[in-house]
């Protein structure tokens, strides 16, 4: 590929990016292990799954638990130790920004990228928050940059590019299968340039596809003999058919959204940049290359929201190449004052996201706690239902069961104390209708074996009386509220249900039918 600048001095060039981001990545670590924040319950719910290894998971592929096998196993089940391999995969995402902006449009523009991405809102958050965004971007990174130097390789260097790149793409589907967004910008790219496709011989095409096949078979395999639960799930995220079939004001919300996470100027700049680009009906090859990775996650993500919803980050994979397209403008078009905006931009809500990690009392102060409510709180609602169950232990208890997977999975981390001792009664979860809508319903179902005498936990008493009506027997009935700041409480509804006999559920609800 051509580059639109070329560096004096690359040993200095990685120096500087090595510096950004292991500077970035200490303070990173210093918040984990200063963050009074708790697990929000997805991140504990990944914990859960990282006891058991395994080559996929009800909802998500593999790859995040085991992360936190990995990083619990160095130094134990803290929730710092749980988080930390967030920070570590996307500093592997920044060095890689700086190694495809190197490769398409020189030194200082990589360099520019890197800092770009590494300040990005989203970044920030993806890089505190154990999930599968930091590991799918960190892959993608790799094969776009296996992809973007595959086109002036020959001979066995061709080869061993194109089995990276096969490698590292079926190492970002074990991250999350948005990894399918990377597929589809290889495929577009080979649509529109005939240089990408004399790249490829058929060799490098057999290597490539037989390193892909042979990263993912095991997850393949776990899918097949789980009725392919994970990739059902996905699907069932998009919540088709539950919104109304035309929403303009989500995809609006969709769009704001991306000045936000994105960053206001470098997604000004990319808007502002496709404009040019469709005016002036010509593309650089480089430019090229990295919008067949951008458009398509943001075009089908809007699509999305505007037939159903979605959330900010399900086009998480166009910020990678996003960051290194900017940069890679505001270099060529001698931005200079636009682009120290942009990095100071997001250096200013960098600071911001890290000192909020740190000190939430900021958050609070400007009127954000609400976004904060699920990860506080948990430590202290599982101390109450710790509490009340061991007083029914005297006459005893064949159960705790909760109503819903999130208070599940936080009372699975911070109640593993109790539940996991000897004699403690088993941590189950109550179905609200016929069969299980999550891992946690499935894997530790509420029976009637189970049901003898329970004690139920609601979560802000949701279904409450549907949860109860399902025993013979209800008493010791009360409500605690749990202050999560000076606004926000949650609200834990338990009672003693005995007999555990559940109703039949309306065919078109899923309800309890009352009695």
């Amino acid at each position: 590929m051509a580059r639109a600048t070329t560096s004096p001095s690359p040993d200095a060039d990685w120096s500087a990016a090595i510096l950004l981001t292991a500077g970035l990545t200490l303070a990173r670590l210093v918040a984990l292990f200063r963050t009074p924040l708790e697990l929000y319950p997805d991140e504990a719910q990944y914990w859960l799954w990282s006891r058991t290894l395994d080559f996929g998971y009800y909802s998500k592929p593999p790859m995040v638990a085991w992360a936190i096998w990995a990083t619990t196993h160095m130094g134990g089940d803290a929730e710092a130790f749980v988080r930390l391999s967030a920070p570590l995969f996307q500093a592997g995402a920044t060095l890689t920004v700086f190694a495809i902006g190197r490769r398409l449009y020189g030194g200082p523009a990589a360099l520019a990228a890197a800092a770009l991405y590494a300040l990005m809102p989203a970044v920030q958050i993806s890089g505190v928050v154990v999930a599968t965004d930091a590991p799918l971007l960190f892959f993608l990174g790799l094969t776009i940059l296996a992809y973007s130097a595959l086109q002036p390789a020959v001979g066995w260097r061709r080869l061993a590019l194109a089995a990276g790149l096969g490698a590292a793409l079926g190492l970002a589907f074990l991250s999350k299968y948005a990894a399918v967004y990377a597929v589809i910008g290889i495929g577009l790219h080979l649509a529109l340039s005939r240089e990408a496709r004399r790249a490829w011989s058929v060799p490098a095409a057999a290597l490539a596809l037989a390193a892909l096949a042979f990263v993912l078979a095991p997850n393949l395999v776990w899918n097949a003999q789980h009725g392919f639960a994970t990739l059902h799930h996905t699907a069932a995220d998009a919540a088709w058919g539950e919104h109304p079939p035309f929403n303009p004001a989500n995809l609006a919300l969709f769009l704001a959204s991306q000045f936000v996470i994105f960053g206001p100027i470098p997604f000004g700049v990319l808007i502002a940049g496709l404009g040019l680009a469709a005016r002036r009906r010509a593309l650089p090859r480089e430019d090229l290359l990295l919008l067949c990775f951008i458009i398509p996650p943001i075009l089908i993500v809007s699509l999305q929201a505007l037939l159903s919803r979605a959330n900010a980050n399900w086009s998480g994979a166009s910020y990678l190449p996003g960051a290194v397209l900017t940069a890679g403008w505001l270099i060529r078009w001698r931005a200079r004052r636009w682009l120290t905006a942009a990095v100071a931009v997001q250096a200013l809500l960098a600071a911001f996201v890290l000192l909020a990690l740190v000190q939430p009392r900021v958050m609070d102060a400007v009127g954000g706690s609400n976004s904060l409510k699920r990860v506080r709180g948990w430590s202290q609602a599982a101390r109450v239902v710790v509490e009340r169950a061991k007083l029914e232990a005297d006459a005893g208890l064949s159960a705790v069961a909760v109503n819903d997977r999130f208070t599940y999975y936080a009372l699975s981390y911070y109640g593993r104390a109790y539940f996991l001792s000897p004699g403690a009664p088993p941590l189950v979860c109550w179905l609200l209708g016929d069969t299980p809508g999550n891992q946690a319903e499935r894997n530790a179902p509420l029976t009637p074996k189970l049901g003898t005498r329970v004690l139920g936990v609601a979560w802000e008493s949701w279904h409450v009386q549907e949860m109860m009506g399902d025993f013979n027997r209800v008493l010791g009935r009360e409500i605690d509220h749990i202050w999560l700041d000076r606004k926000h409480e949650r609200r834990i509804e338990m009672f003693v249900g005995q007999g555990y006999q559940p109703r039949p559920r309306d065919p078109v609800t899923g309800l309890p039918i009352r009695p």
